[in-house]
């Protein structure tokens, strides 16, 4: 009597958890708990696996293979007086470069005897380490010196120092992040690379209008789902739930920057992620509920996609630039003016 009691007990524990797990069940669908939850298990497996995710870049015009990349340093010109004679001496010093023909101030790390990171010069703040797709977005502004700058998610610092090193410290840069212990590596890396004219606050991006300032140009390089180019465990962690998050939180942060942004002022969007969901559908958002328009853009990529999954894009979305991982990681990029209806 006692096993069968604990047995009722825990075959209705499992029924409440599969219930709660998948609330959106039609009636008749929670009339077979069991077979319900086995069946949506497999279904929620499919939506986060690597061929899920795979299937959907060829869908999208891109065949998956596996990426190797280099490190990458970006020399802090605003430290350097010559470029090339510091090149010479990190060369001397046993690292091989090669220049990234896409980025002025890029250089591959081909070779190194030492981590890159533990020179005289990385210490003083002469280069930064930086992924060299991550170099692309602050190079878009059209112009920087004495702007005020916002850099919305701003840890854990490379594309901070490098908006302050394309305006040579002039201006301001407001940087936030929600994040302490990341303000901390951002603190620290404006330190090293002596910049002056950066102003650093513990904010979520949502609540940025608290400030009460209006800014030139706005920096969004948002928090995103990542991609497999970085990290070898992506597509054991990552689900399509996650994409979608993620792209709910972008447009949220945007909404809110937007009414911050100076009526002749620049956005740069950009992501880390190889989803579309957080990438052109977000732009295409933002086209048709914020006003926004798509500047184009040139550059290391392709343009921006305009049907996605069978559906069709505002046509300016192709002026974006996606970049497929390959030579660098995967990335997403644009820039977005007020619409002069706005």
């Amino acid at each position: 009597m006692l096993v069968k009691c604990i047995c009722k007990v825990y075959m209705q524990n499992v029924y409440a958890f599969n219930y709660a797990l998948f609330a959106n069940l039609t009636t008749s669908q929670r009339a077979s708990p069991a077979s319900t939850f086995y069946e949506q298990l497999s279904k929620l497996s499919l939506m986060s696996s690597k061929e899920f995710f795979t299937d959907r870049y060829r869908k999208l015009g891109w065949k998956y293979h596996t990426v190797e990349l280099k490190k990458t340093i970006r020399i802090n010109s605003a430290n350097v007086k010559k470029p090339p004679d510091l090149v010479k001496r990190l060369q001397d010093l046993g690292l091989v470069l090669t220049k990234v023909p896409f980025l002025k101030t890029g250089y591959w790390v081909e070779e190194s005897r030492f981590s890159a990171g533990a020179t005289t010069a990385y210490l003083s703040g002469l280069y930064s380490i930086q992924e060299a797709a991550a170099q692309i977005p602050a190079t878009l502004f059209t112009e920087l010196k004495d702007k005020t700058v916002l850099d919305a998610c701003a840890a854990p610092g490379g594309k901070t120092t490098q908006l302050a090193d394309l305006m040579r410290n002039t201006g301001a840069i407001v940087a936030l992040d929600i994040n302490r212990q990341r303000l901390t590596a951002l603190s620290n890396q404006l330190e090293r690379c002596q910049i002056k004219n950066t102003i650093v606050y513990q904010l979520d991006a949502r609540r940025v209008s608290q400030l009460e300032t209006s800014y030139d140009r706005i920096l969004l390089d948002m928090p995103c789902s990542g991609n497999f180019a970085t990290d070898r465990n992506w597509f054991k962690r990552r689900t399509i739930k996650d994409v979608k998050r993620n792209a709910a939180l972008q447009r949220e942060i945007l909404t809110e920057t937007v009414k911050m942004l100076e009526n002749d002022g620049e956005i740069i969007y950009s992501t880390c992620s190889l989803e579309p969901e957080e990438n052109e559908l977000n732009i295409d958002w933002a086209i048709r509920s914020l006003n926004m328009k798509v500047e184009k853009i040139s550059g290391y990529g392709q343009e921006g996609l305009t049907e996605v999954f069978g559906k069709h894009l505002d046509g300016s979305v192709r002026n974006c630039m996606r970049i497929w991982p390959g030579q660098t990681q995967g990335f997403f990029v644009c820039k977005l003016l007020k619409s002069e209806s706005a």
